[in-house]
């Protein structure tokens, strides 16, 4: 009998367990899920400032003379709307238009490119860009050199003020700059999946435990707290943003999760594209919606839908809302059935319950 393969630790790992955190397998890896707990954790980012270890994505880097050109053959968005210093999110895809993987990419000069990769699919990721290098340029697996640190929420930048000389109020939204944190040479890019104003900071590993415990104690006065992947999965609910194996995957495409504006058809070939003209030219099949529930239950992951008594989709994400007191989640449904305010149900232990179609972000901070 084969034994499985041991989960894979961040390098704040011993961190976590010294301070009580709840650990979980999340994809292969040693994760928390939560530390004071999940409300407390999303209220902290909602209201003051939360702290999570993110060490788990990934990064790849392409670099080289048609570096630009690369990038903009195996991702779907185009990178010569971008200037240095700036990011912006994008997918590779398929041949047939489904998901490889949703990713960041962040534009350092012309000849280097910086992509943040989700956890769980960044070798696949690595091989399937690198498999695309018919260009002058050197695709490089980066993730061992990288530790990241999420800091989110509305005093975040006081948080990180007094730890960076770099002048965080000047660092635009999706933009970054390449600095120090506590002294350490780092990424700070103001960027996140919250839904909330924060910075994402890249660190060599080895530093990573000395800037985890700098951001807690500048960020104690403000209320901070470290926060897990429980509360980083209710807020990015809640902001509407996708996670890849629930809103998309490899069988949808970027028509039927409402991603198609991070596609570019004018910027020329890039994988995936003839796949998504041709299904431009046919009736949308599914339409991911926003659902609120009316009745009693919690429409989880998987469960199906209900239109008129029929199934006619499936939960892709759902979960109680902390910030607006409600049961939520999006689903995939035939378009005519996704409109605000019809009447569907959720199928909860083979009992239907009730729920109608809500407008999506259900939650967008203020300006």
């Amino acid at each position: 009998m084969s034994q499985a393969a041991p989960l894979q630790a961040t390098p704040l790992n011993g961190v976590h367990r010294a301070m009580g955190a709840k650990m979980v397998d999340f994809g292969g890896w040693d994760m928390p899920v939560q530390y004071s707990g999940i409300l407390d954790e999303h209220h902290a980012v909602r209201r003051a400032v939360g702290l999570f270890d993110v060490s788990h994505m990934g990064e790849i880097e392409v670099r080289g003379p048609e570096a630009s050109k690369l990038v903009d053959f195996a991702a779907t968005n185009a990178v010569d709307k971008l200037k240095d210093g700036q990011a912006h999110y994008s997918a590779l895809l398929y041949d047939h238009g489904g998901f490889v993987d949703d990713i960041l990419v962040h534009k350092v000069s012309d000849t280097s490119f910086f992509l943040c990769v989700n956890a769980s699919n960044q070798e696949k990721d690595f091989e399937h860009i690198r498999a695309a290098n018919r260009f002058d340029c050197e695709v490089e697996f980066a993730s061992p050199r990288y530790a990241q640190l999420a800091v989110q929420g509305p005093k975040a930048l006081e948080t990180l003020r007094g730890l960076t000389t770099v002048d965080l109020a000047a660092i635009r939204y999706y933009w970054f700059e390449d600095g120090e944190v506590c002294g350490i040479p780092a990424r700070l890019a103001r960027t996140g999946y919250t839904g909330e104003d924060g910075f994402e900071l890249y660190v060599a590993p080895d530093h990573a435990e000395r800037v985890w415990r700098a951001v807690l104690e500048a960020g104690a006065p403000h209320g901070i707290r470290p926060c897990g992947l429980g509360a980083r999965n209710t807020l990015r609910l809640e902001a509407k943003m996708a996670l890849y194996g629930h809103e998309i995957d490899a069988t949808i495409n970027p028509i039927d999760a409402g991603l198609e504006w991070i596609v570019k058809y004018d910027k020329g070939d890039f994988i995936g594209r003839d796949a998504l003209l041709a299904a431009r030219g046919k009736p949308p099949r599914r339409k991911l919606a926003g659902f609120e529930m009316t009745g009693r239950g919690i429409g989880r992951d998987g469960y199906e839908v209900l239109v008129d008594g029929e199934v006619a989709g499936w939960v892709t994400s759902g979960s109680p809302s902390p910030t607006l007191g409600k049961n939520i989640g999006l689903c995939y449904l035939p378009p005519a059935a996704a409109e605000i305010g019809r009447p569907i149900q959720i199928l909860i232990r083979n009992q239907p319950a009730d729920a109608i179609v809500a407008a999506t972000p259900f939650y967008r901070r203020a300006k």
